[in-house]
């Protein structure tokens, strides 16, 4: 009898090991097919987290929290699509100054012109200046396929002292692209009266950059004429003589805000 009893017990472990054994590597086997990101290939939303679709035949960089280009709404602005089956035509600086002073003309403010004009090969980039100080306002990028222009996200949005306080009426969209942030909208609201002085100094400025470059893009030098805006600077930096990126450093702390959407430099007229 003791026996027989002895048989059955050692029966049940073993079919209760075996079923716990199924059942680790069944969740096992689940957990690494949807997601884990171990090898190449197309990963998908799992268990494991969400990975990234990494087909060599589209890049698919979709909206995202700080999107920059074109393509789509992000959280906060504009993300691309930038698929090798399509060729964008950049804008020319006659267009890009063109579409941006018929933005600024939109805005009703007194005292504002068309500044520095860059181009990119996924956007051109406008400084708008105050005519009378000389001082950066904003800044903005025009879309090369609709030839609109829209308020550039990042220090633009976050550290603009005095034209970023603007009534919205949406999250970061520009005019006649309603996102969370919609266009600026100046029709109702002045900007803020804010003193252009700051902490940190053009010279520091230029300084905080160039240590910035030389842990994170290695051999590149900072542009020693930052534009200096309310709240911050903004400059380009180069490398081999040619521009290859711009960044911008908070006028109080020295933060660095790298610009990541503007693409390959082309041309500039000041």
């Amino acid at each position: 009898m003791n026996k027989t009893l002895a048989t059955i017990l050692i029966v049940i472990a073993v079919l209760v090991l075996a079923s716990g054994v199924f059942f680790a590597g069944n969740m096992f086997a689940r957990a690494y097919s949807v997601g884990s990101g171990t090898s190449g290939g197309a990963y998908e939303p799992g268990m494991m987290g969400r990975g990234y679709n990494n087909n060599q035949s589209n890049y698919g960089y979709g909206p995202g929290m700080m999107g920059g280009g074109r393509g789509g709404n992000g959280m906060m602005g504009y993300g691309w699509n930038n698929e090798s089956n399509t060729i964008i035509t950049p804008l020319t600086i006659d267009q890009a100054k063109a579409a941006a002073e018929k933005y600024v003309q939109s805005l009703n403010i007194q005292g504002l012109e068309i500044g520095e004009v860059m181009i990119f090969d996924n956007n051109a980039y406008v400084i708008v200046k105050e005519s009378e100080t000389g001082l950066g306002a904003f800044e903005l990028l025009v879309d090369p396929v609709s030839q609109v222009t829209y308020p550039e996200h990042g220090p633009n949005m976050m550290w603009n002292l005095k034209y970023s306080g603007i009534n919205h009426g949406g999250m970061m969209g520009g005019r006649g692209n309603q996102g969370m942030m919609g266009g600026w909208n100046y029709q109702s609201q002045s900007p803020a009266n804010v003193s252009a002085e700051m902490t940190v100094t053009s010279e520091q400025a230029v300084e905080y950059a160039q240590k910035y470059l030389d842990t994170n893009v290695s051999g590149a030098t900072a542009a020693d004429n930052p534009m200096q805006f309310y709240g911050y600077y903004t400059l380009d930096f180069e490398k081999d003589g040619k521009i290859i990126g711009m960044l911008s450093l908070n006028g109080y702390n020295g933060q660095i805000f790298p610009h990541t959407w503007h693409g390959t430099f082309i041309e500039e007229s000041e």
